[in-house]
């Protein structure tokens, strides 16, 4: 870590903690018998601290979505659940400012993702907070609409906004500060910036009426549901935890590929690209690389000749590769390139647990089913 990051990061850091304090402090005195005035000053306080917080926060994520890419924890998360916890989170906040919050979800009740509920909920934060800025009165909509695709679910989520003041995804940060403030500028960009690495578009609908409405979309697996944990145990995988590398220029394929290693008992680390991949690998500290062959800057086969250039055990670690190109004549050609096994994407996670096995088995006990 350079000495900016290590100074920022203390920092903020720093910042943070005493804004908790306050944050305590305030919450105490509120508990108190005050004067009307006195519990104005007391609310004011924590409304400025939680501000100061979401600053810092929104902040942070910004730096490291530029330094290190935006990190994600996917998790399997019921689509309606998280439609209302959007609702908990944001309805006495619009009440407050005088609007009506709707939240709505379209989907089958029962529909289940592999998201990171915390990151799709802040892409949400970011949007409301802009559609609700815009509007004196009236109601601000935010739905979340759930269509399977095979194996996908693609998702999008809309905030209809019905105020005269423009909430389009064409304004730069600094428009939407002058608009709205710094903390909604910096939440809306944090919005953007998870939409963007989960390879997801965000636009804007012109409403019938007033104002616009917000639209992002991307893609996400249905939560893994095959293999249950009685399932799990009679595939009698070996017991120590391999250490395995993700290697991917799309965030959701490598959210599910480290979810799936998770599931085996697995560790992971991820690299977006062919080039991030060589480096990770010159350490030798990975037990197998789960290679995509379409990638920016280096591609995996070109990866994989550079891995088997290596000198001693980091130029012979097992590559699998991941594609959606796996017909034979592929195959053929990714094994002839050095590869030890093919996954045909979007993956099952029995594919993966044999391809695991597979290249993992015998004497390295590296699998947990």
């Amino acid at each position: 870590m350079s000495l900016p990051d290590f100074f920022f990061e203390r920092v903020t850091s720093e910042i943070h903690q005493q804004m908790e304090g306050v944050l305590a402090l305030a919450d105490r005195l509120a508990r108190h018998p005050l004067g009307a005035d006195a519990q104005a000053c007391v609310a004011g306080v924590s409304e400025a601290a939680a501000c100061v917080r979401q600053i810092l926060a929104s902040t942070a994520d910004l730096k490291d979505a530029a330094t290190r890419g935006m990190a994600f924890e996917p998790a399997p998360k019921r689509l309606r659940d998280l439609a209302d916890e959007i609702e908990a989170r944001w309805g006495a906040k619009a009440s407050k400012s005088g609007v009506t919050l709707l939240v709505s979800y379209d989907g089958a009740p029962e529909m289940t993702a592999l998201i990171d509920p915390s990151r799709v909920i802040q892409a949400f934060d970011g949007f409301i907070a802009q559609a609700l800025a815009g509007v004196r009165h009236g109601a601000v909509e935010a739905t979340l609409r759930a269509h399977p695709s095979g194996d996908m679910v693609r998702l999008e989520g809309r905030v209809r906004g019905g105020g005269e003041r423009n909430i389009g995804d064409a304004l730069d940060i600094q428009e939407i500060e002058a608009l709205f403030g710094l903390e909604t500028a910096l939440s809306v960009a944090v919005g953007r910036q998870i939409i963007s690495a989960l390879g997801g578009q965000v636009h804007t609908e012109d409403n019938a009426g007033a104002g616009e409405t917000l639209v992002f979309e991307f893609t996400a697996p249905h939560a893994v549901e095959s293999i249950g944990e009685e399932e799990a145990k009679n595939l009698h995988a070996p017991q120590r935890a391999a250490h395995i590398l993700v290697v991917d220029d799309n965030a959701t394929n490598r959210m599910v590929a480290q979810t799936l290693c998770e599931m085996f008992d697995c560790t992971s680390e991820s690299a977006v690209d062919g080039v991030e991949a060589l480096e990770a690998a010159r350490t030798g500290r990975f037990d197998l690389i789960l290679m995509d062959i379409k990638m920016p800057r280096m591609d995996g086969v070109t990866a994989t000749h550079a891995i088997r250039a290596l000198a001693g055990d980091a130029g012979l670690v097992p590559i699998i590769a991941l594609t959606a190109n796996a017909d034979p004549e592929d195959a053929a050609g990714y094994l002839a390139a050095g590869m030890n096994g093919v996954v045909e994407k979007p993956m099952k996670p029995e594919h993966l647990l044999k391809a695991l096995q597979d290249n993992l088995g015998g004497g390295k006990e590296s699998v947990a089913a």
